[in-house]
């Protein structure tokens, strides 16, 4: 089996990237960095083949490395993480062992502060259990990506209109789309810490792209979910705003996610 690499980064030196990830597979970089260049090295007897585009936003940028995965395997990656001694044959050897997954989420250790998810053990990922992954826990079988035509959205996350959530809709798009996920109890690295490009708190924004995300998540559910949201977090995240005010600022995202943009912008 071969696993690819689809890595999304931003105004990064691709040279030393390699090293600093640790890869041991070949790689595909999407670098956005305000020009248009293409350049490809070898790492451990590894093609590592780096794009650079003007072009800005995280669902982009991975969109523009999986239109182009050949491997027969493909993990998600970003710049931060730097995997095991090891990762590749673990994900080839959990998909040998999962014939039938189209798709297998692993554990990459984060600062507690950022942790949505860990895999005690393994099991099937549905449609009331996808909401917490990240896109750089996704490894998939490139051949099932393709024929499913699935992508991420270009409204949320890094560089978009709205903040994060084009993981979890890529994941809704992939069950949607009928393939079958996994859930695995295998570490394969660890995220290093550095300066989110997207969270500045839990401020109004925070809420409203919230409630814009659980509209195209959960459609006429989005306002009861969004209700079990803040209920479930509000001792976290509604320390200064306040759960009634949040709550009133999700039911607002809904209502713009509901709506067309007519603005021309």
């Amino acid at each position: 089996m071969g696993l690819q690499m689809l890595v999304s980064t931003v105004n990064q030196d691709v040279r030393s990237l390699a090293e600093r990830m640790n890869m041991e597979t070949d790689a595909i970089v999407i670098n956005q960095c305000g020009c248009f260049g293409y350049e490809e090295y070898s790492h451990k007897g590894h093609t590592v083949r780096c794009y650079s585009l003007k072009e800005r936003g995280v669902g982009l940028s991975r969109n523009s490395a999986l239109m182009r995965a050949e491997g027969e395997l493909c993990l998600f990656s970003d710049e931060d993480i730097v995997y095991d001694t090891g990762y590749a044959g673990k994900i080839e050897e959990a998909f040998r062992n999962h014939r039938d997954a189209d798709m297998i989420l692993f554990n990459v250790k984060v600062a507690p502060s950022r942790k949505t998810y860990w895999n005690e053990g393994e099991k099937r990922v549905r449609w009331y259990n996808y909401g917490r992954y990240p896109a750089y826990s996704i490894a998939a079988r490139t051949d099932a990506l393709h024929r499913a035509n699935v992508n991420f959205s270009l409204l949320f996350g890094g560089g978009a209109k709205y903040s994060n959530g084009e993981d979890s809709l890529f994941l809704r798009d992939c069950l949607k789309a009928g393939l079958k996920i996994m859930a695995s109890s295998v570490v394969i690295g660890e995220e290093k810490e550095r300066e989110s490009t997207w969270f500045h708190g839990y401020n109004d924004k925070f809420f409203k792209d919230r409630g814009v995300l659980y509209h195209f998540l959960y459609g006429r559910m989005a306002v009861p979910f969004s209700l079990r949201f803040l209920l479930a977090h509000r001792g976290e995240m509604c320390k200064e705003t306040g759960w009634k005010h949040a709550y009133g600022l999700m039911k607002a995202g809904i209502r713009e996610g509901a709506e067309p943009d007519r603005s021309g912008k």
